[in-house]
């Protein structure tokens, strides 16, 4: 992939180092090992799951970390095998899989079925952020100022 300055968008910008530096490290780990493979899909509208096929790994093997806007999860098989593979397919290799969150995304829990770890994700905007219907009042309003008419000495 080439590489994308994003100094313009430094330059005129304000407020919105965050946007830029998970932009800018997505450009980064692009190349990168893509073990396991996931997806990510919206299953409402403010509902989220993220499935990762992880065949060969039982459920304690698996680490589901969520932190402040990062979901990690992390794998390592216990034990090892003690076969003799005339080929070796199945990859049961450590990894570490980071999701960055939006604000006010939670994680809701997660689940381990015939090899696929599901972890479902909701967006919880708290009572302050969400849009409020504002009632409209005929005549004149208790909130506006008053003018007040001065008496001029004589």
């Amino acid at each position: 992939m080439r590489d994308f300055d994003l100094t313009p968008i430094w330059r005129s910008t304000v407020g919105f180092d965050r946007l830029v530096d998970l932009i800018d490290d997505s450009l980064r780990l692009a190349g990168e090992d893509n073990y396991p493979p996931y997806n990510i899909a919206r299953t409402g509208e403010d509902n989220y799951r993220i499935t990762l096929a992880l065949a060969g790994f039982k459920p304690e093997e698996i680490t589901v970390t969520a932190e402040q806007n990062m979901l990690t999860v992390e794998g390592r098989k216990a034990e090892k095998d003690d076969r003799e593979y005339l080929y070796h397919g199945i990859s049961g290799r450590p990894f570490r899989r980071h999701f960055n969150l939006a604000d006010y995304i939670e994680v809701k829990g997660a689940s381990f079925e015939d090899g696929l770890l599901q972890v479902d994700l909701v967006r919880e905007l708290p009572e302050a952020m969400k849009p409020r219907r504002i009632a409209v009042k005929s005549g004149p309003s208790r909130g506006e100022p008053q003018q007040i008419e001065q008496k001029q000495a004589a």
